[in-house]
């Protein structure tokens, strides 16, 4: 992306700032973390630090005032360093590359500090990221009130900065869209590769495949095609794993005649991807397990028909509940006798013993992305809790144009007395990014097949 990019960000950040009475805005990056003895782990800057900058080196800060100027703090270059770790930015290069008013050196940040705060009213950071960052604070505060008798202005306020960039980071632009369908691409790609290998393999007469085979063919293909890595662990569950919903990619055999559940997305350049797919191992469905898929597959559509501007995010979900509540007394998994209508099920809640989790989350630099989920300017109002009760809270957020949302229903069958014996052990995810458009929403990941006779098709190419 354009150093003016980053540019006019920081200048919104700003706006922003004069609008909540003014200050200043400190924004450390992440810090490296050992892995062990003198290794690390691969860095991954701050995403709010990273939406500001631009920049993607450890051991920086950026201070933003209200009035616009932008200091970066960073580590010098360093040519002997160089050799062993590659090249740094530098202080010298910064401003005219990145854009930014200054930049200082790394090591004079707690000497600099003090006087960059006086004269402010308020100082903004994120609020317990990372958790020793208002102890610093504190300390150059302290410095300033030593010196009030001198004159010294010193902030009154410490206000959290969080609210302030989620909700910039909410609205996506043009450049982060066209970032998102291009990770949304490469991963999609991905699981395309992994339902082929499975059919092959299965094919060349092997008697199972392991979860870790099937990871190995997904993070290739990210790599292969630019992506930085995995936008999180990614799930490779085979079998009765899938009714885990996290489970991690590990040892566990996947049998030709068991479903395999794959949630898996890279991380292209800052932007997450997140795509789960179910299919039949060998590639051809049983019928128990194509009719519990085609029940979530309807119960994703009617999450997509409802996910619109002028909808609410957690419209969604209630549609997905609804298909598969409805779904569930249909095949049997809940008794009529015992639970009733679709309504009675909804209201009490009796589905969350298939179905427990949300039907989506925000997506973008963080695979579960920053912004708030209820409406900013509406009051409270009683509503289900989704537990069988009610709470009192504000209604659910209204969808913009250029929001990013996963759409996910699930279903998971564990055995249970009463549950048909034909449906245990079948756990079964769809999920699909979507861009929400001026009319409805864009499904950008629909690169992997997803109704199942497109899955066996491809799987038999």
């Amino acid at each position: 992306m354009s150093s003016s990019i980053f540019a006019a960000r920081r200048a919104q950040l700003a706006e922003r700032l004069r609008a909540a009475g003014g200050g200043v805005a400190l924004l450390p990056t992440a810090p490296e973390r050992t892995r062990n003895a003198d290794s690390e782990h691969p860095y991954r800057h701050d995403s709010h630090f990273h939406h500001l900058t631009g920049f993607d080196e450890p051991q920086a800060w950026l201070v933003v005032r209200s009035d616009g100027h932008s200091t970066l703090f960073c580590r010098p270059a360093d040519p002997e360093q160089a050799v062993w770790h590659g090249h740094r930015l530098g202080t010298e290069a910064a401003p005219q590359v990145l854009g930014v008013n200054e930049a200082r050196p790394i090591d004079s940040l707690n000497e600099a500090m003090p006087a960059l705060l006086a004269g402010q009213g308020t100082v903004w950071f994120t609020f317990g990221r990372p958790a020793e960052l208002s102890g610093q604070i504190e300390g150059w505060l302290a410095t300033l009130r030593a010196q009030e008798r001198r004159g010294v202005e010193c902030p009154t306020q410490c206000r959290d900065l969080h609210p302030l960039i989620s909700e910039m980071r909410l609205i996506k632009d043009v450049s982060e869209l066209a970032t998102m369908r291009r990770a949304a691409s490469i991963s999609a790609g991905a699981h395309q590769r992994a339902m082929r290998y499975c059919a092959q393999r299965f094919r060349q007469g092997a008697s199972a495949v392991h979860e870790y085979e099937i990871e190995a063919e997904l993070l290739h293909e990210f790599r292969r095609h630019g992506a930085q890595g995995p936008a999180y662990p990614s799930i490779v569950a085979a079998g009765a794993n899938a009714c885990v919903l996290h489970h991690p990619a590990g040892h566990a055999r996947l049998l030709p005649d068991e479903l395999c559940l794959v949630d898996a997305g890279c991380e292209l350049d800052g932007y997450a991807s997140d795509i789960t797919r179910t299919f039949p191992a060998s590639g051809c469905f049983s019928g128990p397990q194509r009719a519990l898929y085609e029940l979530v597959l309807a119960a994703q559509q009617a999450a997509i028909d409802a996910t619109q501007p002028g909808q609410r995010q957690r419209d969604a979900h209630h549609a997905a509940v609804r298909v598969l509540s409805q779904g569930m007394l249909d095949f049997g998994l809940l008794s009529r006798d015992v639970h009733g209508t679709v309504d009675d099920v909804i209201a009490n809640a009796a589905y969350r013993a298939f179905y427990m989790h949300g039907t989506g989350h925000w997506l973008g630099r963080d695979v579960h992305d920053v912004g708030e989920y209820l409406s900013l300017g509406e009051a409270p109002v009683e509503q289900p809790d989704g537990f069988g009760g009610t709470v009192v809270k504000r209604p659910s957020r209204v969808l913009q144009p250029g929001m990013v949302v996963t759409l996910e229903p699930g279903l998971y069958v564990q055995p249970a007395p009463g549950v048909p014996e034909c449906y245990w052990h079948i756990g079964i995810r769809i999920e699909d990014d979507a861009i929400v458009t001026d009319s409805s929403c864009e499904l950008i990941t629909r690169g992997a097949p997803v109704a199942p006779d497109e899955i066996e098709a491809w799987m038999r190419g």
